[in-house]
């Protein structure tokens, strides 16, 4: 009931609301996977050790129903996902239809009722968004969940069924915003011939699942930004101003979904770019007041360090809090207490990891392959 009440006092709130749940805290896709790291426990830890995440902003994320659900995904899958995690097992004929109990998407104890709850805070933000405001949902951001599949780390595509609640609730230009280091194909086949949808991704070249094509257009309004290794934080500066701003200002969404992925920063092992946080928290400030509905969510993050840092000072950044020189000491616990086996020789922990949420910023040259791409998507943002 308490949450019940909560969730109804947030559509009336004028405080950006943060959507959370404890089953990402003991909830691991195994071992040796990217995912047996900590993400969203880290954030509401951090969070809350610093005292930005009182009882009044923190809604408890319910779980979809399937029948939510198939609003993206087929019922069969989602049949085989359930089953999935009642036997611990799947036979080769799912395996090869549904991609379940692969490398990339295991079998795990969680793996229905983890992206469930992930999708679950995705719908009810919709709703909670119905009359305006900003929420945070850094469980969210499973852009690559496709139909009738799970793909790469994805089970299920909470975007796409953000995007579905948002319209169900009012909004009827919906704009897309993508900052992760791999390109969202999952939104990208849900929405890529809707003129309705505005649909923009920054990701690395040649980097899987290696779609995003510069060239693709769809119905008009959708710009893809393939960007070299090594995209540093005046690259992605140029980008905000000369590409995401122009072209969501230009399209006058009724909400902007912004997902904010944390694996294209210098620490993560799983792409080579280099961005420091910094440049993700302008990204998060420079759309938060565009539009009357934000939703911001996560998506990938794959040191928890790097993740929990950048994850939490967007939360900041949404509340319009300055980020301290240096933590307090029961902040630094939480980043103390974190623990990453297994990590790459050349990540391991650096002192200020500890310590701080800002980086360095992170300057450079802007890369030729930046600013040609940027003017090959110009003229189309004044056409769309």
């Amino acid at each position: 009931m308490n949450d019940v009440m909560t969730a109804l006092s947030a559509r009336t709130s004028p405080l950006p609301q943060f959507i959370g749940a404890e089953i990402y805290r003991g909830s691991t896709y195994g071992a040796w996977h990217p995912l047996r790291v900590p993400r969203v426990s880290t954030v509401m830890d951090l969070s809350r050790a610093l005292g930005w995440l009182p009882a009044a902003q923190f809604i408890t994320s319910p779980r979809a129903k399937v029948a939510a659900l198939t609003g993206f995904h087929t019922p069969a899958y989602l049949a085989a996902l359930q089953a999935a995690e009642t036997a611990q097992s799947v036979s080769q004929a799912v395996r090869a239809r549904h991609a379940l109990g692969t490398p990339s998407n295991p079998v795990f104890p969680e793996m229905f009722r983890r992206p469930a709850t992930a999708a679950g805070g995705s719908l009810l933000a919709g709703e909670l968004l119905k009359y305006g405001g900003i929420i945070y949902s850094p469980a969210g951001g499973t852009h690559h969940g496709l139909p009738d599949r799970a793909n790469g780390f994805c089970y299920l595509n909470d975007p796409v069924l953000a995007i579905q609640s948002l319209r169900r609730n009012g909004a009827q230009r919906v704009a897309y915003v993508d900052i992760d280091a791999h390109h969202p194909d999952g939104v990208e086949q849900a929405f890529a011939q809707d003129p309705d949808t505005l649909l923009i991704s920054t990701h690395e070249i040649n980097r899987w699942p290696r779609s995003g094509a510069i060239t693709d257009q769809g119905a008009g309004q959708v710009f893809n930004l393939p960007v070299p290794a090594g995209l540093h934080d005046d690259d992605m500066a140029l980008i905000l101003q000369a590409l995401i701003l122009p072209a969501v200002t230009g399209f006058r969404p009724d909400a902007i979904v912004l997902q904010c992925g944390a694996d294209a920063v210098t620490e993560d092992p799983q792409s080579r770019l280099c961005l420091s946080n910094n440049a993700h928290w302008a990204v998060v400030a420079a759309l938060r007041d565009i539009a009357p509905r934000y939703l911001v969510l996560g998506g990938g993050g794959y040191n928890p360090w790097s993740v929990g840092r950048l994850w939490t000072g967007v939360w900041a950044v949404l509340n319009k809090r300055a980020i301290p020189d240096h933590l307090p000491d029961p902040a630094a616990d939480v980043l103390r207490a974190l623990r990453w086996d297994g990590a790459p020789k050349r990540l391991q922990p650096q002192d200020h990891w500890m310590t701080t949420l800002r980086d360095a910023p992170r300057h450079g040259k802007v890369h030729d392959a930046v600013r040609v791409g940027v003017a090959q998507l110009k003229p189309r943002i004044f056409r769309a």
